[in-house]
């Protein structure tokens, strides 16, 4: 099956924060030491949402539903263009960039129990892996992705923290304001 590019050329795909009990996120590393960001992939033409979520949890770091309980997702898809220099062309549709649904979960299991295993494909998206601050992210991933960082979290936070999200830290006005310029 294909991905789903849609007529507008953005390739629908679905993200995934992963947190743990004490409100961290999991960050993984890409393969070959490439930066950090969340777990996300592609929606196959004609797959629900929220198989594509199970299907590229398991891909992408080897847990399982049970492994998980779903808390909650964006109300909407959320658009970003790639910069011109990661535009593929001449393989199928051009896709200009990715509408991405986001998915908050929570470890249902205890951490011990949970295996994250980054083999589960020929081409592992991550090589290592490890606990951030919720915020953190916006940080740590590549530069065109963090509107989409600030948004998306800035939307789950209000689920993934009923009583209140972690107050922002200091950094965040300056590089929020400088990935809105980018």
């Amino acid at each position: 099956m294909s991905d789903w590019i849609d007529s507008q050329g953005y390739r629908a795909n679905v993200g995934i924060v992963l947190m743990r009990g004490s409100g961290e996120v999991f960050l993984g590393q890409r393969t070959g030491a490439r930066g950090w960001q969340f777990p996300q992939g592609g929606v196959r033409q004609g797959e629900p949402v929220e198989q594509a979520l199970y299907r590229e949890l398991e891909e992408e770091i080897g847990l399982q539903s049970q492994h998980v309980t779903l808390l909650g997702s964006t109300s909407d898809w959320i658009r970003y263009k790639l910069p011109k220099r990661y535009v593929r062309r001449g393989r199928g549709p051009t896709c200009i960039g990715q509408k991405q649904r986001w998915f908050l979960l929570r470890l249902a299991v205890p951490e011990d129990a949970a295996e994250f295993d980054f083999k589960k494909t020929n081409e592992p998206e991550f090589d290592g892996w490890r606990w951030a601050n919720y915020w953190e992210p916006v940080r740590e991933v590549i530069y065109f992705k963090r509107p989409v960082y600030v948004r998306m979290l800035t939307e789950l936070s209000t689920t993934a923290f009923p009583g209140g999200a972690p107050p922002l830290p200091e950094w965040w006005e300056s590089e929020t304001t400088a990935a809105v310029e980018e």
